[in-house]
């Protein structure tokens, strides 16, 4: 059982890892570190991992160890369990947003709710009898021990609460949004169902066959551990799906046309003057396209006084002639006329006595759609030459 959780574990923290080295958010906003909305979801995550790090048998030894107290990682893992419950519930409230004042009075009431559920757990495992060590089924082992009977059951009621607040705030919250945001409610709502129905139900019999004499201890230690797991890391994944995702698309799309620029930048790229990127071990891919892109647009400015009219009208009647769209005959011209301009700028020719004075499609509008189209159209040139 310790592998699953602490697999769990580590997923939890990757997830919270990722999210926390978000790049800096620009025009005043604030960074991705000290966002309430990223502060509270990677605590949210990384309390998770902490909840199952301690709640693998291996820690709950090591802990009780340590402190020369048996069981003592029980009122641990209870007590981050319970914060975890809060922060899930305080994460929900900035990810819903609203005026401010209403945001911050339910998160001061979500705390004001759980600290003293905290401070009751540690206090009732103080009180109680439980000297002998239980790794795997203190649960049920104490089930009617009293002290232990009431922390069980308190930190269990406490992680229902907030599993169901979360679920009614999803069901509700996903018939007024669309997209990334629904789905991402979708996967919190399936979590927490599973979480109810696989871990907390799951608890709540094994413990209730223990008030009335009987032993379905399997309950708790096989049957609930690896249901909490994949319900922790289904919410998870929906609280991080809606914000991952769209970055990673646009550095893939990024990416993607970083590398169809590389006909167009290695044909012109030598009379770019614009400044180099800084040097970095590593830049996300949108920066890169960026960078690509001024020094491509500085090239072209370059190149400017080479642009023949007449091989670019050349090519244009010859693209219409083999039924090229308008469009597409002029993307196809325009790489004509730039492929021999940049040849006799490569041959240290003097520029035209009487340039042209016309403007590339990639040049009239932003963002590297234009200059993607013109560096398709120059692959067939260039592979000929």
């Amino acid at each position: 059982m310790s592998l699953v959780v602490y697999l769990a574990a580590g997923v939890l923290a990757l997830s919270a890892a990722v999210l926390f080295r978000r790049p800096r958010t620009t025009a005043g906003k604030p960074s991705a570190p000290y966002n309430p909305l990223t502060a509270s979801t990677c605590a949210a995550i990384v309390l998770g991992a902490v909840v199952f790090l301690c709640s693998a048998p291996m820690t709950l030894a090591a802990v009780n160890d340590l402190t020369g107290i048996p069981n003592f990682g029980a009122p641990l893992t209870y007590g981050l369990l319970s914060a975890y419950s809060c922060s899930l519930l305080i994460l929900l409230i900035n990810w819903r947003g609203g005026p401010r004042g209403r945001v911050r009075g339910l998160v001061l009431r979500s705390i004001a709710a759980y600290v003293p559920l905290i401070v009751a757990i540690v206090l009732l495992f103080g009180l109680a009898d439980a000297r002998v060590e239980r790794l795997t089924d203190l649960d049920t082992y104490y089930a009617n021990t009293p002290g232990m009977r009431e922390m069980i059951v308190l930190y269990l009621l406490g992680h229902t609460a907030a599993t169901v607040a979360m679920s009614v705030v999803c069901v509700r919250w996903g018939r007024e949004v669309t997209g990334l945001l629904r789905t991402g409610l979708r996967l919190i709502f399936v979590g927490a169902v599973l979480d109810l129905v696989g871990f907390q139900l799951a608890k709540y019999t094994a413990v209730v066959a223990r008030w009335t004499g009987h032993d379905l201890d399997f309950l708790s230690t096989r049957v609930a551990p690896p249901m909490a797991a994949l319900a922790a890391l289904i919410c998870s994944a929906g609280f991080v799906l809606p914000r991952l995702l769209p970055a990673a698309v646009g550095h893939w799309r990024g990416l993607r046309d970083y590398r169809r620029l590389d006909p167009l930048w290695h044909r012109v790229g030598f009379v770019s003057t614009a400044p180099k990127p800084p040097a970095s071990w590593w830049q996300l891919p949108e920066e890169r396209l960026h960078w690509r892109e001024v020094a491509i647009h500085d090239a072209l400015l370059a190149l400017a006084p080479y642009f023949d009219d007449r091989v670019r009208e050349r090519a244009l009647t010859a693209a219409l002639g083999d039924g090229h769209s308008a469009h597409q005959a002029r993307v196809t011209s325009e790489a004509a006329m730039l492929a021999a301009a940049a040849h006799r700028a490569a041959a240290r020719e003097e520029p035209l006595g009487s340039p042209s004075t016309y403007r590339l499609h990639a040049m009239e509008g932003s963002g590297a759609g234009g200059l993607v189209e013109l560096a398709q159209a120059l692959r067939v040139p260039r592979q000929g030459s």
